[in-house]
């Protein structure tokens, strides 16, 4: 009998079930949706946070798990551009050969590694258990792999290793430090006119996470209750605006489930009171939101219609959306109308209104704080498809508004493509129309340019990045 035959041999590991992790099986979850059917975050985060709230026994969520499964999607979601760099380095195949669910879990674990204070081998063996649960122990050993190559520099050093030189390529760089795609950041550089230090604050007020803004609706709120929430200050410069600095939930204060407050981000309200208040020869009696899905605009101007004893028309599209628009008006405190009708082939008469708002659909540049995914999910040839669409609807908006009247156009982007292009090309066309300068009726909003028109920006105004033209008709 030989040596090697007479050793014992070491009895086998005992297989070991891997832990549940609900937090980052949450997470998980949620990234999945958004890859997958192309959902938003903001949108299915928070059902899969409340039914995890609801359970009982130790999956059952408390403040502090939707707290760090709502950080680990979004930080995950935001830098999503910089960790795929990252993770390139360190497997041996290109990532487009790496099963997306896979790269969902390294995504979750670089971002533990390198976005948050969680200790690497916390991270690495979170992520490892999490791959065991979601994938199977054969996909668990890459993962680990790949998490311990990433362990070995901090999130500087690798940007140094994986981001081309700012003096060889500034758009590939900024592209990859700030996880924007290319063609995002010459854009957004278009529009802001030049200069390094203008365009990274702004690519990385993108990856913040932006404050929850409440907005008091007139006649029926005011932002003195609100402010009796927790956490809760005044907004920076609407006067119906509230900040809940450190987040909350805003479903759970009784002015929003009652309706008589919602959330809205402070650019969308100044654009709705930028209308509300341009000075309009005659009568001020009709008002039309013409584009007014999912209905935060139309709520408001709806309130302050009721004030001046206006009455405001809501159309919407999509009658899922126009649905929506209807529960925001519901209880107003004065008449009005919400329709699901096509803005481009309206039902109403030509010159019916006084005052119109036309926010149009458009890329959503302008909210990538909130909906982070959608930098990766545009392309440049949208433009092509929104550009008609926001010509028509600009055209019907004029048509709708009576002579002396004033128009709105608005968008959340502040693609040049989407916003000047458009007003100035529709204009070329209508010799009765004239640009209105906007900025008087944003009081104590600074750096709004040289006008007419209006941007709004994130690092400079804390809002999305809003666009707004007001135009009245002359005849």
């Amino acid at each position: 009998m030989s040596e090697q035959s007479r050793r014992p041999r070491r009895p086998a590991k005992p297989y070991r079930r891997p832990q549940r992790d609900p937090v980052r099986i949450l997470a998980f979850e949620a990234l999945r949706a958004v890859d997958e059917r192309d959902a938003y975050a903001n949108l299915v985060l928070p059902p899969l946070l409340r039914k995890a709230r609801e359970k009982e026994g130790p999956e059952k969520f408390d403040g502090r798990d939707a707290a760090l499964a709502t950080e680990l999607v979004y930080g995950t979601l935001r830098r999503q551009g910089t960790y795929d760099a990252i993770i390139a380095e360190c497997v041996d195949r290109p990532l487009r050969e790496v099963d997306p669910p896979v790269l969902d879990v390294l995504s979750l674990g670089v971002h533990q590694l390198l976005g948050t204070r969680i200790p690497s081998h916390a991270a690495v063996s979170a992520s490892v258990e999490l791959a065991r649960v979601v994938l199977g122990d054969g996909r668990a050993k890459f993962v680990n792999a790949v998490l311990r190559k990433v362990t070995q520099d901090d999130l500087d050093g690798w940007i140094a290793k994986v981001a081309p030189p700012y003096d060889e390529d500034p758009e590939d760089h900024l592209a990859v430090v700030h996880s924007h795609p290319r063609w995002v950041v010459s854009a957004l550089w278009d529009s802001l006119g030049g200069g390094r230090a203008g365009i990274e604050e702004l690519l990385a007020a993108d990856n913040e996470r932006p404050e929850v803004t409440l907005v008091a609706r007139p006649g029926r709120a005011t932002a003195e209750e609100l402010l009796g929430e927790e956490a809760a200050v005044r907004g920076r410069w609407s006067p119906y605006a509230v900040r809940l600095t450190e987040g909350g939930e805003p479903g759970a204060i009784t002015a929003v489930q009652e309706g008589r407050a919602g959330v809205q981000d402070e650019g969308s309200q100044l654009v709705a009171l930028a209308l509300a208040n341009v000075p309009v020869e005659g009568p001020d009696e009709k008002w039309l939101d013409g584009c007014a899905g999912p209905g935060g605009k139309a709520a408001l101007l709806a309130a302050l219609a009721a004030e001046r004893g206006a009455v405001l028309l809501a159309s919407e599209k999509q009658p899922h959306r126009a649905g929506l628009v209807a529960k925001a008006l519901r209880g107003n405190p004065g008449p009005y109308q919400v329709i699901a009708a096509d803005g481009t082939r309206p039902p109403w008469r030509p010159g019916t209104f006084d005052r119109v708002l036309m926010d149009v659909p458009c890329t959503g540049l302008g909210a990538l704080r909130r909906r982070p995914e959608a930098r990766w999910r545009r392309r440049p040839e949208d433009l092509d498809n929104f550009g008609p669409l926001q010509r028509a609807l600009l055209r019907t908006a004029i048509d709708s508004v009576r002579v002396g009247g004033v128009v709105g156009y608005a968008t959340c982007s502040p693609h040049l493509a989407e916003t000047r292009a458009v007003v100035q090309d529709v204009l070329k066309q209508r010799p009765e129309t004239e640009l209105v300068d906007a900025r008087p009726l944003l009081p104590g909003v600074p750096e709004l340019g040289e006008g007419p028109d209006v941007q709004l920006w994130p690092h400079r105004h804390g809002t999305d990045a809003m666009y707004l033209a007001l135009i009245r008709r002359t005849g």
